[in-house]
C-alpha cells in the first residue's frame, strides 16, 4: 500500500511539516506496517501563479503533472493543511489550481484524510471545514478530518478541544453552528483529546 504526505504548504518550518510526519508514523506502526510512505514537500513544485493567459501560452507546467501523477500513482492521501487567513496557502492554492486544469477530480478519487495543525486553540477550523466542502467536488473519498490545535514549543500537538469536524459528516457553516448553541440551554460535555488519541481517530480503511 503506498501513502501519499504532504504537508499543504512551503513554509521550511511548519508544525504541518512535523504532524504529517507523526501522523504518518502512527498508520505505519498501528495500522499498517507494510504501507510504504513517499513525503513530498511543496518547495519542489513551485510555478508560476496561474492565469489562463499563460496557460494559453505556456501550457500547464511540467511541475503541476508530476504532482497530478503522484497523487495518481498513490493507493491513498494523507495532507495536513496550514491555515492563512482562515483558508489554503497561496502555495497550495496556485498548485491546486494548475492542477484542476489536468482534470478537476484533482484527487483522482483516492481515499484521503485532511488534517490542520495550528498554534491556537481553532485548530484549522476553517481551512479544515472549508476543504472537506469542497472534497466531493474534486474527486476525494475523504475519510476523515482532524485538527490539532494549541500545538506545543516542543513541537508536539498537546491535549485540547478541537472544534474541527473529526469526520467526513457535512460541514456546518459557523453561523448555523452558532444560532443552534443559543438554542440550547446546555451544551453537552466533551471529553479533551489527547495527543495518541487525536492522531489514531483520523484514519478508517475498509476492515479497519
Amino acid at each position: 500500500m503506498k501513502i501519499l504526505a504532504f504537508a499543504a504548504t512551503n513554509s521550511s518550518n511548519s508544525i504541518n511539516r512535523a504532524l504529517i510526519e507523526f501522523a504518518a508514523a502512527r498508520f505505519q506502526s498501528k495500522m499498517s506496517q507494510e504501507a510504504e510512505v513517499a513525503f513530498v514537500n511543496l518547495t519542489d513544485f513551485e510555478m508560476p501563479i496561474y492565469s489562463i493567459d499563460r496557460e494559453r501560452a505556456s501550457g500547464i507546467p511540467q511541475a503541476a503533472r508530476s504532482f497530478f501523477d503522484t497523487i495518481g500513482a498513490a493507493d491513498a492521501v494523507l495532507v495536513s493543511f496550514a491555515e492563512h487567513n482562515g483558508t489554503v496557502t497561496s502555495a497550495w492554492k496556485n498548485l491546486f489550481d494548475w492542477m484542476s486544469r489536468i482534470d478537476m477530480k484533482v484527487w483522482q478519487n483516492k481515499p484521503v484524510v485532511f488534517l490542520a495543525a495550528t498554534p491556537g486553540p481553532r485548530a484549522g477550523a476553517g481551512v479544515l471545514g472549508h476543504q472537506a466542502q469542497l472534497a466531493p467536488f474534486f474527486g476525494a473519498d475523504l475519510r476523515g478530518v482532524q485538527g490539532i490545535g494549541t500545538w506545543g514549543e516542543a513541537g508536539m500537538p498537546t491535549p485540547h478541544r478541537s472544534p474541527a469536524p473529526r469526520t467526513s459528516r457535512r460541514w456546518t457553516p459557523p453561523s448555523r453552528r452558532w444560532s443552534r448553541s443559543r438554542r440550547k440551554k446546555e451544551r453537552p460535555h466533551e471529553p479533551e483529546v489527547t495527543r495518541a488519541e487525536a492522531c489514531h481517530r483520523w484514519w478508517r480503511l475498509p476492515g479497519q
